[in-house]
């Protein structure tokens, strides 16, 4: 055992020895010709400030990194090969332009005697920074980088390029044009969109209005964000001042990326008074964040995340909780989504959106994302509108000539009871197509067609209608009429001038010629009508815009004798809020000056409501009945039902403090008459005062007009 003791010592100590012998006294170092005469321990510095200079000499610094004053440095990671020629691997750098500068240098370098080990040639690597500008070099000596072929030095970890990569990536100076250029949606909001509604609808321009959100870059060459931003700006240079008043809290922009990131709130105080018989203070509390980019030039991106909880006035919590969906959740928040139960009973709904916005030439728009689509020029639509919750979606628009053409595929979901299967919401598809063209110089005509399926017997999302220009009736025919439901609408704009136009829309959702012009009432004459005006610059007041507005639609529209193919979704229609079986009058002033705003709007509207369950007798106000209950087949007249009675009216008063994130405080108050014929649990006569002040990020719109 003791012989073993001393062998395993005189192993370990041979050993040791062996390795304190340095790799460099075999190895001897590539030499230019300037370098033939040297010593050979003088060789490294020969070879070390004969490249260098070379380099120095012959590297042009790109004019753009000139122009933008860049000062930093590029890091070279190359490896002079066992033939002697040199070979750039890797370049570190924030320009593209400096990396092409640099192959352009090695390109010029000469073949040279190859370092050797052992006496045989072999290849060797080093790193070598350059600093920018120039004039900051003094001749240096590039280090022996990783070597891995067995024969060459160790790896000397100090040097290695990548060790700087962290400190590489820098930050350029954030140029707003990148958002406002960009192929993000601008966040739809009314009040949002009125800033730039007239320059859209110039006589001449060849823009397509209807189809929204509207992307920047669609918008940017009608309406100068920059220069409205600066003429908004309030000069503040402390990092706080300039974040609250004028840029978004988080900018990084890089040689191809850029994103920004911000804080959003919906913070809401209200008093009601419902009859005024009882005071009930109501609020709104979202906290919420939202970034936005781009990587590269083609793709964008859009994320949100909203975390709220309300008490709202008597008559909208009394619909969002008739909207409740199976499983134990109270209510459905109207455009926004589901609510749980909160603290005291208040409700609680989080929100998610988001998209992903890719544009592979200048003719096709491509969104993946989960959000909400509107189609019309007015405050309403009777074709596809905001006013349900959100939904995964597909989008693509394709812009040439003097057409648009939006192609939208969704899912959407069932929530009620009587179709919940197996504890899951029913799913449904649904696919649109809405053309816009500009016929001339002041009119615009628009023809649109949706339809819905749903997953009965696994059917899945139906590729037949991923076609984006078939007709969706012949196809809903084909795969059997039952098995979907389809509607087609016309939109329409025409410019009197550079300050007013009309704009309409009809939707049919039942095309039968008799039942149409037969004059006898049939319940299948299933259709709706839009008409509407906006004046700009309105009696020669700057920026007072004026709109009226007159919708109707027949009973039974949106509405499906297969009860789960009706145009709704999470139980909101996906078109008016108001569903069907209704006539409404709107009027609408807005008006802006600098940061300030005002916003008026009257509605006044006559409905026909469900009286009792309408599996038992369907009068068409509802989008979820069948319309097999029907009372009759013919003298289906407007109102039949609960008639009731609307007069709302909203008045509301703010100042935008952060044009970049649309962040604004405001007050308002919203006057409510309801009358019914008869009174029932859900809807009982009520006179409503409800005034608010708040503190918002403008990236949606609220409807309380219900």
């Amino acid at each position: 055992m003791q012989r073993i003791y001393y062998l395993l010592a005189l192993l370990v100590i041979s050993g040791f020895s062996y390795a304190q012998v340095s790799l460099s006294d075999f190895e001897k170092y590539p030499v230019f010709e300037e370098c033939k005469g040297s010593e050979i321990k003088e060789l490294p510095y020969c070879f070390n400030s004969t490249l260098t200079q070379f380099v120095l000499d012959n590297f042009n610094v790109p004019d753009k990194v000139a122009q933008e004053n860049y000062e930093g440095q590029i890091v070279l990671l190359f490896e002079v090969t066992k033939e002697g020629t040199f070979k750039l691997l890797h370049t570190e750098a924030i320009y593209k332009e400096l990396k092409e500068e640099a192959q352009k240098v090695f390109n010029k370098l000469p073949t040279i005697n190859p370092a050797t080990y052992g006496g045989d040639p072999t290849f060797m690597q080093f790193t070598m920074p350059i600093k920018i500008p120039l004039s900051r070099n003094a001749i240096s000596s590039p280090q022996p980088s990783d070597q891995t072929d067995a024969n060459v030095a160790q790896v000397n970890q100090e040097n290695n390029p990548l060790k700087e990569e962290y400190d590489a990536i820098k930050n350029l100076e954030f140029q707003r044009d990148q958002k406002f250029s960009s192929q993000l949606n601008i966040p739809f909001s009314h009040q949002v969109y009125s800033r730039f509604d007239q320059q859209l609808n110039l006589v001449g321009t060849n823009s397509h209005t209807a189809s929204k959100p509207f992307l920047y870059d669609m918008v940017d060459p009608y309406y100068d964000f920059i220069a409205v931003a600066d003429s908004l700006a309030t000069g503040k240079t402390g990092w706080w001042g300039r974040k609250w008043s004028d840029e978004h809290m988080v900018r990084v922009q890089g040689e191809d990326y850029w994103f920004t990131l911000d804080p959003a709130a919906d913070l809401q105080l209200g008093l009601e008074t419902d009859d005024l018989s009882k005071n009930d203070f109501t609020y709104n509390n979202t906290r919420a964040v939202f970034v936005q980019g781009g990587l590269g030039k083609k793709l964008n991106f859009f994320a949100a995340v909203y975390e709220s909880q309300g008490r709202f006035p008597g008559y909208f919590d009394r619909f969002a909780r008739s909207l409740r969906p199976d499983g134990g959740n109270p209510a459905i928040i109207p455009s926004r989504g589901i609510a749980k139960t909160g603290r005291n009973g208040d409700l609680d709904y989080p929100v998610a959106e988001g998209y992903l916005s890719f544009t592979p030439s200048k003719y096709f728009n491509l969104q993946i994302g989960h959000g909400k689509q509107f189609i019309g020029d007015g405050y309403r639509s009777l074709l596809l509108s905001d006013n349900s919750s959100y939904y995964p979606f597909i989008k693509l628009n394709t812009t040439f000539w003097k057409i648009k053409y939006t192609n939208t595929w969704t899912s959407l979901r069932d929530v009620r009871p009587e179709v919940t299967a197996d504890g899951s919401f029913r799913t449904k598809f649904m696919a649109n197509h809405y053309l816009s063209w500009n016929v001339s110089k002041k009119l615009n005509l628009g023809f649109f067609e949706s339809v819905i399926w749903d997953n009965e017997n696994d059917r899945g999302f139906d590729l037949n209608y991923l076609n984006p220009v078939i007709f969706f009736r012949a196809i809903e025919f084909s795969t059997g009429s039952r098995g979907g439901n389809a509607l087609i609408g016309l939109s329409g704009k025409y410019k009197f001038n550079d300050r007013v136009n009309a704009y309409g829309q009809v939707v049919i959702d039942e095309f039968t010629a008799d039942a149409i012009t037969g004059g006898n009432q049939d319940y299948r004459n299933k259709q709706g009508v839009q008409l509407g005006v906006k004046y700009y610059n309105a009696f020669g007041v700057p920026n007072l815009t004026l709109q009226g507005e007159y919708n109707q639609v027949r009973p039974y529209t949106y509405s499906n004798n297969e009860i789960q193919l009706n145009y709704g979704h999470a139980n909101q229609s996906l078109a008016h809020q108001w569903g069907a079986n209704f006539k409404e009058y709107i009027a609408i002033a807005r008006y802006e000056r600098d940061r300030w705003y005002g916003t008026g709007k009257i509605i006044l509207g006559t409905r026909g409501l469900e009286i009792g369950d309408i599996n038992d007798v369907y009068f068409g106000g509802s989008i979820y009945g069948n319309d097999e209950n029907r009372p009759s087949d013919t003298g289906i007249e407007f109102f039949q039902g609960n008639k009731a009675t609307t007069f709302y009216g909203d008045l509301e008063v703010g100042y935008l403090i952060n044009p970049a994130t649309n962040l604004k405080v405001y007050a308002n108050a919203i006057y409510r008459d309801f009358k019914v014929e008869t009174q029932d649990a859900l809807n009982f006569d009520t006179n409503t005062l409800w005034f608010n002040i708040g503190f918002r990020t403008d990236l949606f719109n609220w409807y309380y007009d219900y």
